[in-house]
């Protein structure tokens, strides 16, 4: 079996941790102790969130006074893949000897229409004073937001259209390695519609939604998306919290899960079972092997044939 799986933003780097390279080092060998009973078995590609990396790297680029401009979103994201894949690679070169591991830096198009360049709602980089932040705003031309803690940047997240490295892949896991890739969404990408030449720009691609791109081009048996819980819970942090064990995409999307948690996971896996009529699942990283084998989190499967 093919199986796509998308880790969490915080796999790497936990709620409250400081992000210090030790850190994050030793959590990536959970994450690697936990798929790798996966690998034995199956074709593997992993995917990772980078939140909290870009947010690091966007916030050094920002005070750095040696340059002209901070560094633009794409090749930020493109130094988390690399930072990231490489304690993956590691880590899975050592839980599993003999296996080829390898991580690949890869690219998702978006479309230069997209309306989501119009609408920027992902906060990322520093928080700001209100000063300061207008202050940036009007030099480099940043969308800027207040949250709870003070104001931030703002930037779009449009729609992935495609993993421009996909084949690559696929050749990758034909010959029997598992591949590390689309970290963060993929570095986001414009194809000038006159030469085909590609763009960086300001942007960030959802995690889980290239993952299910990837999984869908990659003809993938399994999309499994693991997190920090151990399935999704309708009215979660209420008193009427109830695990959701087994769903249809219609029935995820018909719980209305928050944008900015459990919403794109819901969404991605309904976008893969609906496109490829296979299995996705959501859960906790412990419990990858178990979810897999239909004995933990929550797996979204085809609606039932009219008859």
């Amino acid at each position: 079996m093919r199986i796509v799986v998308a880790l969490g933003g915080n796999a790497l780097l936990h709620r409250g941790e400081r992000p210090d390279a030790d850190v994050q080092c030793a959590n990536t060998v959970r994450v690697a102790t936990a798929i790798a009973a996966l690998a034995h078995d199956h074709d593997l590609v992993v995917t990772h969130g980078n939140t909290p990396q870009l947010d690091l790297l966007a916030a050094q680029s920002t005070a750095d006074a040696a340059l002209t401009a901070p560094y633009p979103l794409d090749l930020l994201g493109a130094q988390t893949q690399g930072v990231i894949g490489t304690l993956l690679a590691r880590a899975l070169h050592d839980v599993l000897p003999g296996r080829r591991v390898v991580t690949l830096v890869t690219h998702t198009r978006v479309r230069v229409d997209d309306p989501a360049f119009a609408h920027p709602t992902e906060l990322v980089g520093p928080v700001h004073p209100e000063k300061p932040a207008r202050f940036l705003a009007e030099r480099h031309g940043w969308h800027m937001a207040e949250d709870r803690h003070g104001w931030r940047r703002v930037v779009p997240v449009p729609s992935p259209e495609r993993i421009l490295e996909a084949d690559t892949v696929r050749a990758l896991l034909e010959s029997g390695t598992v591949v590390v890739c689309a970290g963060g969404g993929g570095v986001p990408v414009v194809a000038d519609r006159a030469t085909g030449a590609l763009h960086g720009v300001d942007a960030v691609v959802d995690k889980d939604l290239a993952a299910a791109r990837l999984a869908e081009d990659l003809k993938a048996d399994f999309l499994l998306i693991l997190t920090d819980v151990p399935n999704v819970y309708a009215g979660y942090g209420t008193p009427d919290q109830r695990p959701v064990l087994d769903a249809t995409p219609a029935e995820l999307r018909d719980g209305h899960y928050p944008v900015e948690s459990m919403g794109p996971k819901a969404e991605a896996a309904a976008r893969f079972v609906e496109n490829t009529g296979h299995l996705a699942a959501i859960g906790a990283l412990d419990a990858a092997y178990e979810i897999v084998h239909g004995r933990s989190g929550t797996l979204v499967r085809p609606d039932l044939p009219v008859t």
